[in-house]
Order: C-alpha cells, then structure tokens, then sequence
C-alpha cells in the first residue's frame, strides 16, 4: 500500500517511516507544487487540509499531522502557530524561554492531529496523539528539532532532544498518533 505523507519536511518523512517500522506502507512524499494554505483554528483542521491537498495531487490516500507545543502559562502557546512562533528555530526556543521565565507552572504537551482520506478528500480516519512534559530552564541536546531542546517527557530527566530517536519515537506525539493510524488500517 502506498500512502503520500503531506509535507514538504523530508525529516518528518524519516521520522514517520522509523516509527512506521516494517507496517507494509510505503510513505512518499506529496508533489513539489504541494503548498497547502494552513488557515485553521485546530490541529485537526490544519491536518485535514494538508491531507486533501495532497491528495487532490497525488490522486493517491493521504496522510497528514499537524503538530505544536502547547504551554499551560502561556495559555496553550504557541500551539497551532509553533513552528511560525519567530524566524527561525532557535528564536522560537529563546521567545518561549523568555515569555515562560517567571512562570511557576512550566507544564506543556506536544499535541499531532493526524488525517488520513481518500484520493477524493474524504476522511477515513482522524486521531490525535500527545507528548505531557514540561518546559526545561534552559535547553540541551541536538538531537531532534524544534522544541525539542526544552521539552522534558514526563517520567524523564532529559530533553526530547537528548534522547535517542527510538527512544523519543515510542513516546513522541506523532508515534502516539501514528500508532493509531496503523492499528485502524490493520482492523479495517
């Protein structure tokens, strides 16, 4: 089965197909010209749109994420708008740093809306998987990217970003949702 994976970020393509494993799937990339208008309120929607325009495409089922990192002091910042926080990744790092440092409560989540539809844009299955943790003082480790250099798992003492991929991907967002991708098309 081949499945176009909506996104122009080849590095979220080898992280989906670790996760993915040996599932029989064969996960590629959408069309150069993809470039969908990510104007949603949610997750969700933001997911759905990317997954349609892939498919609208490719002609081929489609599969979408949308993903963030909600931070409870900052009243679920930056959330949908993560990735356009600031300029670059490291001015993303050091804006949340700044506009979380006299906070008390440092909880966070790293949330993924993953969509999956038809060749024609019909939905055949929505998820959401997330990541609880909280924000470190300061970041640590290079593995990864985006937030991942500040944000500590629950039931760790390292960032995501100090951890090694197979071990980040059993607990990420995007593997919690995944995983429930899968488990729907082999029941179905």
């Amino acid at each position: 089965m081949k499945i176009v994976f909506a996104t122009g970020n080849p590095h979220k393509l080898q992280e989906l197909k670790a996760i993915a494993g040996n599932c029989g799937i064969e996960f590629i990339l959408p069309p150069e010209s993809f470039d969908p208008v990510e104007n949603g309120k949610t997750f969700e929607e933001n997911s759905l749109i990317k997954a349609r325009e892939a498919a609208r495409l490719s002609g081929e089922i489609s599969l979408a994420d949308d993903s963030g990192l909600c931070v409870e002091a900052l009243n679920g910042e930056p959330g949908i708008y993560s990735a356009r926080y600031a300029e670059t990744p490291q001015k993303r790092i050091d804006k949340l740093l700044k506009n979380i440092e006299n906070a008390e409560n440092r909880k966070a989540k790293f949330v993924c809306s993953m969509s999956l539809v038809k060749p024609n844009g019909d939905i055949i299955f929505q998820t959401i998987g997330e990541c609880h943790g909280y924000i470190a003082e300061k970041q640590a480790g290079t593995n990864g990217f985006g937030y991942d250099p500040i944000f500590v798992p629950d039931g760790y003492e390292c960032t995501m970003a100090e951890l090694s991929e197979d071990e980040k991907n059993k607990i990420s967002h995007r593997g919690n949702a995944l995983r429930k991708v899968l488990e729907y098309l082999r029941n179905n």
